[in-house]
Formats: C-alpha cells, sequence, structure tokens
C-alpha cells in the first residue's frame, strides 16, 4: 500500500501535537510546565516548517521536463493520468474506475469516530503528455488529491481520495529510460501485486481458481493462480513496450521527495508557501514566548 496523502496527513499531525501540548500544559497544577510546552511547540513547528519549505523549492525550483526529452534522473512532469491497457483500477469503495485511490473507514463508538480500516492502490498508471507516456510506479509516494469524497452509512464514515483517469497528474520523482520488457518492467513485482489485487476479492478469486468447489484455494489452485497472473502480467508489459523503450518514473533511491498530485503545480507550490509561513509563524511565536517566559 502506497503511503499516500502524506503532506495532508503530517499537517493534521502537526496539529494534532500541539494541541496535545496545550491540553497536557491546561492541566498540568503548576505554570512552570507552560515555558517547556511552548518550547516544544517551537520544534515541532520548526520541523514541520523544513519539510514543507524543502517541497515547495522543489516544486519552484525544477523545471518541466517533456517525456520523450527528459533527462535520467530526478524531473518533474506535468501531463494527464490514464490506465494501462486492459489493466483497469477501480477504487475500494465506490468502484469508480481511476488511476489511483486510497480510503479510510471509520465506526462510530459512542460519540466519537474510530479508526477501522484504510489503504491505499499501488498497481501502475500512465503520466501522459503531447509527446509521450511515462509509467508511474506510486508506491512510496506522497500523493495529494483534491478528489474527495466522505460519506456516512450506518455506524461507519468513508473517506476516499482519487486520481481520475484524464485528469491532471503533476509528478516528481525519479525518470528511467530502458528498453524491452524483461528490463524496464519489474515481473515478479507485478505479479506479486496483480495476486495481492486479486486477493482483496476473495469471492472472485474462489470463483476463478477454486476448481474443486471446496470453497478453499489450495497449492495447485494457488499455483494455477500465479500462472494465469504471470500471463497477465506479460501481456500488459508486451503493450506497453511495443514502441520500444520504456520510460519510468518511481520513488527516488537517495530520499529525495516523490510526490504525485492532480493540482497544478502553482498551485501546489502556494499551498506549501502557506503551510510553511504558518509553520513559521507558530515556531517563532513559540520559541518567543518560551524564552520570555524562561526569563
Amino acid at each position: 500500500m502506497v503511503g499516500a496523502f502524506k503532506f495532508y496527513t503530517s499537517e493534521w499531525l502537526t496539529g494534532g501535537i500541539h494541541l496535545i501540548i496545550i491540553v497536557i500544559a491546561a492541566q498540568a497544577d503548576s505554570a512552570a510546565v507552560w515555558p517547556y510546552a511552548l518550547a516544544a511547540m517551537a520544534v515541532v513547528s520548526f520541523f514541520a516548517w523544513v519539510a514543507a519549505y524543502r517541497r515547495y523549492r522543489c516544486i519552484h525550483d525544477l523545471p518541466t521536463s517533456r517525456v520523450a526529452s527528459a533527462a535520467q534522473g530526478y524531473v518533474e512532469l506535468f501531463g494527464h493520468a490514464e490506465q494501462l491497457p486492459n489493466d483497469p483500477i477501480r477504487s475500494k469503495l465506490t468502484g469508480l474506475p481511476c488511476c489511483w485511490f486510497r480510503y479510510y473507514v471509520e465506526r462510530k463508538s459512542g460519540d466519537e469516530w474510530k479508526y477501522e480500516d484504510s489503504g491505499a492502490s499501488d498497481a501502475q498508471f500512465l503520466l501522459v503528455d503531447e509527446t509521450g507516456q511515462c509509467m508511474i510506479s506510486p508506491e512510496g509516494a506522497e500523493v495529494i488529491s483534491t478528489r474527495k469524497q466522505t460519506w456516512e452509512r450506518d455506524d461507519h464514515r468513508y473517506t476516499e481520495w482519487l486520481l481520475l483517469e484524464k485528469g491532471p497528474l503533476y509528478a516528481l520523482g525519479e525518470f528511467s529510460t530502458k528498453s524491452g520488457v524483461s528490463t524496464a518492467l519489474d515481473e515478479r513485482a507485478d505479479v506479486s501485486a496483480l495476486l495481492a489485487e486479486w486477493k482483496q476479492d476473495p469471492a472472485k478469486l474462489l470463483g476463478r481458481f477454486d476448481l474443486n468447489r471446496d470453497g478453499l484455494i489450495d497449492l495447485k489452485e494457488w499455483e494455477l493462480a500465479r500462472l494465469q497472473a504471470r500471463r497477465e502480467v506479460q501481456k500488459k508489459n508486451a503493450e506497453i513496450s511495443e514502441s520500444g523503450s520504456v520510460h519510468t518514473l518511481r520513488k527516488p533511491g537517495d530520499g529525495r521527495l516523490f510526490l504525485l498530485s492532480n493540482e497544478l503545480p502553482d498551485r501546489l507550490g502556494r499551498r506549501f508557501v502557506l503551510w510553511s509561513s504558518l509553520h513559521l509563524f507558530v515556531f517563532f511565536g513559540a520559541g518567543a514566548g518560551s524564552f520570555l517566559l524562561f526569563v
């Protein structure tokens, strides 16, 4: 599963840490804890500012490349998202066709909503611009999506984020170009990912491969499933590689930002500027307050 929408999660987490620090300090019997509480808030805000500003600089400083002429290495791409041929992706909760999804499920317990389940897709899809197409391997990406739905049914609340097909797609990551299916595509990893996807729908899996209808997938039937998955992956890879070279964008090995978003780059950059400014304001405010209380 992809560690998706990490930026939004980190921002809410930062605010939550600040709130916890304030609550603990407010419940303390002594006013002497406030200098330490403000100092802790300043430290949290400093690291949050560094993270947000780093993302802004990546977006602002890196020029946009075209798929056909992109240099090997760390690049910025912009185009639209498309599914791989004959390999449709559907969202977990609504079943909508998409290129990527994330979901979050909560269950109501009294007056509170408690976590029950979550996940995100890791299936590959395409970024397409006017010069060509690049295969996106989203594992490990920070995904920022403005396509969000939240609804309640019975005692559950469901939230889903999507990157829709044909929608805008902005990407920062490690770009590479290789020739031939055997070298450009990791067949073993793709087979494992496809089998994991099939496991998410046990009824369909049994319907396809439970040959003796005993309600279980035995070793022989599972080997049949693996063979079928390999055939489908090989067919998909052959279709992708018909034109020769295969362009791929994935998580950089050196730890640099791997970002996917359906927002325009300028708007996304402004969002990071806003968050970094807010964190910087809290850092200086809490730091100054802590200093004054200490002295």
